[in-house]
């Protein structure tokens, strides 16, 4: 290993220590994430390299290819931050997903949160091992608490580290790495400590629209993936309605004063009339982005966990539309909003954006 890449190695873990040591977190769920970060950081190699070097099919050189078109079109073109994200890849097949945990109270919507330096308090730890993630949940579930865990199909270091592209990404479709690349830099552009719901929403956002107006711009309006992108955007449209009006109802119940358990059998049967709901409106979905929603047992962490994605996004299209259609100018008018103090969401709400 060149003695350059050993010394970033080397301080990248030097700098995750001192990151991680002071969040109050458990010393092993440290030294797991330490672990996983460090992994990644030493097997990833330049694009560059990796197409000369690697067994690429040629579909997945195709996708590594087109990564840094999509990081110069989000930053030429919609003023996502310039940095050495996705420039490197981790080429390697062995490598696990990304597991999220996140948990809430049964009888409120209140998620459980995590304190670390830099990006404050988290709804969720992340886990690069499966079996670390469900020892978390049943940590959780001592406590009393719902739990959900998820898989995540990228992450940003907002970057504090270069973030590698991984074959999980290049192996989907290629409208979804668009998406996901560009939701990721907006991470590293963009983010509030503390406000995961203005994060993930803004993220969302940009990622689907970004990806659209990449296809378009890049191949064509009636091209296959521009089309994909099209009806992705209908799609989260859709959902985004139906989620909101679920987590709506949730919340009128939970304001009532009964007590626990007469409050977790209503919440049961608004779960259950909102499965009936969902089932009659998949029929008018064009892609199968949100086909897995309530296949699994219904939850508060769950629904809180797909909602700190999806339910605002129509509240994030009104911010885009009041700046001219213009990522790069809502990025600007966002940055200057996020000054504010309290719960930018409401802000957003209350200001009428």
């Amino acid at each position: 290993m060149p003695q350059r890449h050993a010394v970033l190695i080397i301080s990248a873990i030097l700098l995750l220590f001192l990151v991680l040591v002071g969040s109050g977190c458990r010393l092993s769920y440290l030294f797991h994430v330490a672990k996983g970060q460090i992994q990644l950081l030493n097997g990833a190699m330049p694009i560059s390299e990796a197409l000369d070097s690697e067994p690429f099919t040629p579909d997945q050189r195709n996708k590594l290819l087109l990564v840094a078109q999509i990081k110069a079109f989000g930053e030429e073109e919609l003023g996502l931050k310039k940095t050495s994200n996705y420039e490197t890849v981790y080429p390697h097949l062995n490598r696990n997903p990304i597991f999220v945990v996140s948990a809430s109270k049964k009888d409120r919507f209140l998620l459980k949160t995590w304190w670390f330096p830099i990006v404050g308090h988290l709804p969720y730890l992340g886990f690069f091992d499966l079996e670390e993630a469900k020892k978390e949940r049943e940590r959780l579930k001592q406590e009393g608490l719902d739990v959900y865990v998820g898989r995540a199909g990228a992450y940003s270091t907002l970057g504090w580290f270069q973030d590698p592209v991984t074959m999980n990404l290049i192996d989907g479709s290629t409208p979804q790495l668009a998406n996901t690349l560009l939701h990721e830099l907006t991470h590293a552009t963009l983010y509030v400590n503390g406000q995961g719901a203005f994060n993930e929403g803004l993220a969302v956002l940009v990622g689907k629209v970004g990806s659209f107006q990449f296809f378009e711009k890049t191949f064509g309006s009636a091209h296959p993936f521009t089309v994909k992108a099209r009806n992705a955007l209908a799609d989260e449209r859709l959902f985004s309605r139906f989620l909101n009006a679920f987590m709506t109802e949730m919340e009128d119940v939970y304001s009532l004063e009964v007590d626990y358990e007469e409050k977790i059998a209503l919440r049961k049967t608004v779960f259950s009339v909102y499965h009936k709901k969902f089932d009659a409106l998949k029929k008018d979905f064009k892609t199968r982005q949100f086909v897995h929603f309530g296949r699994i047992p219904m939850n508060n962490a769950y629904l809180m966990t797909v909602a700190l994605y999806h339910r605002y996004f129509e509240l994030f299209e009104a911010v885009l539309m009041g700046n001219n259609g213009s990522i790069r100018e809502m990025l600007l008018f966002l940055d200057g909003f996020s000054q504010k103090e309290g719960e930018l969401i409401e802000g957003f709400r209350n200001n009428g954006e």
